[in-house]
């Protein structure tokens, strides 16, 4: 099992910025792609941006330029910078990861963690 564990969400007034954070924890399991999502209310989850192992990251097109998704392999965490916020960005953010394990495919999520964006 992979725990994710995600912190960093809050208030933010539109045009702000928050970072959110993903620390994962789980051995044996190798890390394959770590990415967030995020479910507005009444709405479906969505992808927000994506980071595979050796591969450049993939953003929806509503965040591109505004948010960017890093990574600590050292720390196993991975961040999720939130620029240029709108109201529209208020979601439950959940931190993705996928991992591998003796040839078999995992998917694992966090608990979320809340961003709201208020004019």
């Amino acid at each position: 099992q992979v725990q994710l564990v995600e912190s960093g969400g809050g208030l933010v007034q539109a045009g702000g910025s928050l970072r959110l954070a993903c620390a994962a924890s789980g051995s044996e399991f190798s890390i394959n792609a770590m990415g967030w999502y995020r479910q507005a209310p009444g709405k479906r989850r969505e992808l927000v941006a994506m980071s595979t192992s050796g591969g450049s990251p993939n953003y929806a097109d509503s965040v591109k330029g505004r948010f960017t998704i890093s990574r600590d392999s050292a720390k196993n965490t991975q961040y999720l910078q939130m620029t240029s916020l709108k109201l529209e960005d208020t979601a439950v953010y959940y931190c993705y990861c996928n991992a591998l394990r003796n040839l078999n495919s995992y998917d694992f999520w966090g608990q979320g963690t809340q961003v709201t964006v208020s004019s």
